[in-house]
C-alpha cells in the first residue's frame, strides 16, 4: 500500500523551517530536526569524553556511539555495525579509505572515475600518483540532441574502459549538479562481468551517495559494491560522513593506517578510536525521523512517499524551466530534462544564447531580495563543470535549485516567479 508524504509535520520537525525561509541549496546541507539538536546539546552537556575508557561516563559515551553505527547500517544496508566507520566529511572518509588501500594497489592498476564531486574522485586521483595507477574517465554525454547540456552518465560509455587492468571503478548515485540517479546495481553486475571476461585480477566499486542518500534508500548488500560514502548532514542530522567498506575488503583489501601500536582489525584499520568519532553525538535520530513520515513506518514505504513528493516538485520546476519559451530565452536544462523517479529535485540549468545571463548574476537577485537561498558554481563537480560547452565557465557554471522531501509546492511556485522577473 502506498502512503502519501505528510509534509506539514515533516516541516513541524524541523526549527528552522518556522522562519519562513526557503531553503532551497538542500544539496549543499538539509536542515537538521529537533531530536538530533537535542541529542548533540545531551551529548555535549552529558558525555563529553574520551570514548574507549572504563569509567562510566565514557562507557555511556562509546554506547552512543556505537549505536549511531548501528543507524548508518540500516541506512546503508549494510551485513555489519563493523562495517561502518564515521569521519568529518566524505571526503575525509574516502581520502582514508584510499590510503588505507594503498599497499593493495600496484603500478599500472586502472582506476575508473567520473567528473562528478570531488569526494569521490580526487582521493582516487592522488592515489594513483602515488602508486602509478592509471585514471580513465566515465564522462557524462547528451541525451537530448537539441540541449548539449542534456548530460547523463551511459553504461554504453563505460563498459570500453573495463580492462584487464581495471582495480577501482568509482562513481556517483546521483549526482550533485544533474540530479540524476544511476542505477547502481546494474551497472555495477555489467562492470563486474566485463571484468571478469577481461581477466581482471580484483575490482573493487565505490559509490559515492552523498547526493543520493536524502531521496532514495540505499542498498549496499544489494548492489554489490564494497565501498559506499554519505553525509548525514545531507540527512537531516549532523555535520559527520558515514562510510560504508565491505567486511571482505576490511579483511583481503584494507591495511592500517592509525598508530602504529593500536589493532589493525576490521574498521580500526580506517581511523583511530573505533566505530565512530566523539562528533557523532551519540546516535543521529535519522531513522526515527524517517520512519515517523509514513503510517507504515518502515523505511522503503518513507522512501517511496519522499520520491513521489518529490516527482511533484520536480515536475513543476522542470515544466517551466523547459517550456518553449524558456527554451527561446536561451534556458538549458543541465542534466536529464524529463521529470521521473530516477531524477531527484536537485535541478540546475544555465542561461546561454543572446541574451545569456551568468549564472552569478541570476542568484544575484534572489540573494538581494532575500527569504530564498539558491546557489550557482560547479558544486565541487570540478571536471565535470569544466566539461560543460560554451559559454559556461567552472566558476560560474550552473544555477542550482536543491530541494527535498520538506520544501512544498508553493516553495517552488515562488521561486519560479523570481525567475519569471528575471528573465522577463
Amino acid at each position: 500500500m502506498a502512503h502519501t508524504l505528510d509534509v506539514e509535520y515533516a516541516r513541524s520537525q524541523f526549527p528552522a523551517l518556522k522562519s519562513g525561509f526557503i531553503y532551497a541549496d538542500n544539496a549543499g546541507g538539509s536542515q537538521i530536526t529537533q531530536t538530533s539538536i537535542d541529542l548533540i546539546v545531551d551529548y555535549l552537556s552529558n558525555t563529553n569524553v574520551q570514548l574507549g575508557a572504563d569509567y562510566s561516563v565514557s562507557v555511556s559515551s562509546t554506547q552512543r556511539v556505537i549505536s549511531a553505527a548501528e543507524e548508518a547500517r540500516k541506512l546503508f544496508g549494510a551485513e555489519d555495525k563493523d562495517e561502518i566507520v564515521f569521519g568529518p566529511s566524505s571526503t575525509a572518509n574516502l581520502e582514508n579509505l584510499a590510503r588505507g588501500l594503498e599497499k593493495d594497489i600496484q603500478e599500472g592498476d586502472e582506476f575508473i572515475i567520473t567528473g562528478e564531486h570531488e569526494a569521490n574522485c580526487g582521493a582516487w586521483k592522488k592515489l594513483a600518483e602515488r602508486r602509478g595507477a592509471v585514471i580513465k574517465y566515465w564522462h557524462s554525454t547528451p541525451t537530448n540532441p537539441n540541449n548539449p547540456y542534456s548530460l547523463s552518465l551511459k553504461v554504453e560509455d563505460l563498459l570500453p574502459l573495463v580492462s584487464a587492468k581495471t582495480r577501482i571503478v568509482a562513481f556517483t548515485a546521483t549526482s550533485n549538479l544533474l540530479g540524476s540517479i544511476v542505477p547502481v546495481q546494474a551497472i555495477t553486475k555489467a562492470v563486474r562481468a566485463e571484468a571478469a571476461a577481461k581477466g581482471a585480477r580484483k575490482v573493487e566499486v565505490s559509490i559515492d551517495c552523498v547526493a543520493y542518500a536524502p531521496h532514495r534508500r540505499m542498498d549496499v548488500k544489494a548492489w554489490d559494491i564494497d565501498f559506499c560514502v554519505f553525509s548525514f548532514y545531507k540527512v537531516y542530522a549532523p555535520h559527520v560522513s558515514a562510510l560504508y567498506v565491505r567486511g571482505a575488503a576490511l579483511n583481503a583489501s584494507v591495511s592500517s593506517i592509525v598508530h602504529h601500536f593500536l589493532p589493525g582489525a576490521r574498521s580500526d584499520k580506517l581511523q583511530p578510536g573505533g566505530p565512530g568519532y566523539e562528533t557523532v553525538y551519540g546516535t543521529t535520530s535519522v531513522i526515527p525521523y524517517l520512519l515517523s513520515l509514513t503510517p507504515a513506518k518502515d523505511l522503503d514505504a518513507t522512501f517511496a512517499a519522499i520520491a513521489a513528493h518529490e516527482i511533484k516538485l520536480v515536475s513543476t520546476l522542470l515544466g517551466y524551466l523547459t517550456a518553449p519559451e524558456q527554451y527561446a530565452r536561451g534556458i538549458r536544462v543541465v542534466g536529464i530534462e524529463e521529470p521521473s523517479v530516477d531524477r531527484v529535485p536537485t535541478i540546475s540549468f544555465v542561461v546561454v544564447g543572446e541574451r545569456a545571463m551568468r549564472s552569478k548574476d541570476v542568484v544575484r537577485v534572489f540573494d538581494e531580495r532575500g527569504g530564498i537561498g539558491i546557489r550557482y558554481g560547479h558544486f565541487y563537480a570540478y571536471t565535470l563543470g569544466s566539461r560543460l560547452p560554451p559559454p559556461v565557465v567552472p566558476d560560474d557554471c550552473v544555477v542550482r535549485v536543491s530541494l527535498v522531501h520538506y520544501n512544498t509546492l508553493e516553495e517552488v511556485e515562488k521561486i519560479i516567479a523570481v525567475f519569471k522577473e528575471i528573465f522577463a
